[in-house]
């Protein structure tokens, strides 16, 4: 098969460095793209590095700090005070936007797993000092970023929806962990919160279906 090479009379402006193509209107839309893109990725915050990298490594420094703030909230979680838990709090904040503000070139599977645990770890943060409705929506967003082998977080919605008396909600939440579970971690103590919500259920005279 031949192939066929064809110059372009292409211009580069030396301040802007803009392309055209004067001698060649069919081309100058494209063009047009082309030095608008330019323009947009010099415009990218100097962090950014203006133009992104390839679409392999993350940023080690973000990296290490996140996982610096998690272990200092983790540390004070296990205080089991609520001045250290409502400290974790926002530690647990401060990491999950830098794993969420990560650029959009980034693994977003790396992110997702990352932010997961992030959110999963503030729940029980919020559950040391009972702050039901918060732990729920925080379980709920780290089963939504990860449902699978993710029993904590799904235990401990099912723990807050219980403490605010949704009773028939934790109990559908609880049936669902454990099936989506099956086996894994933390699949035992799903089936245990499962087992006293419908125990509590029954003693309040509430259907059990």
């Amino acid at each position: 098969m031949d192939e066929t090479f064809t110059l372009l009379p292409l211009q580069i402006d030396p301040s802007s460095k803009a392309l055209s193509a004067l001698s060649l209107p069919d081309l100058s839309s494209h063009l047009t793209t082309l030095n608008a893109l330019h323009r947009t990725l010099l415009s990218l915050p100097s962090e950014n590095h203006a133009t992104p990298p390839a679409p392999l490594p993350s940023n080690p420094k973000r990296t290490a700090q996140i996982d610096k703030m998690r272990d200092q909230a983790n540390s004070l979680l296990r205080k089991s005070s609520p001045a250290s838990a409502q400290e974790a709090v926002k530690l647990y904040t401060y990491a999950i936007e830098m794993a969420l503000g990560r650029p959009g070139w980034e693994p977003a599977g790396m992110v997702r797993e990352q932010a997961s645990v992030l959110f999963a770890n503030r729940s029980q943060a919020y559950m040391a000092v009972q702050m039901w409705p918060e732990g729920a929506s925080d379980a709920e967003t780290s089963v939504g970023l990860k449902r699978v082998g993710n029993g904590k977080a799904w235990w401990r919605r099912g723990r807050c929806l219980m403490e605010m008396g949704r009773w028939e909600e934790a109990r559908t939440w609880v049936k669902e962990g454990v099936e989506v579970e099956g086996g894994g971690e933390g699949a035992g103590e799903l089936a245990n919160l499962g087992k006293e919500i419908e125990a509590e259920m029954g003693r309040r005279g509430m259907v059990v279906g």
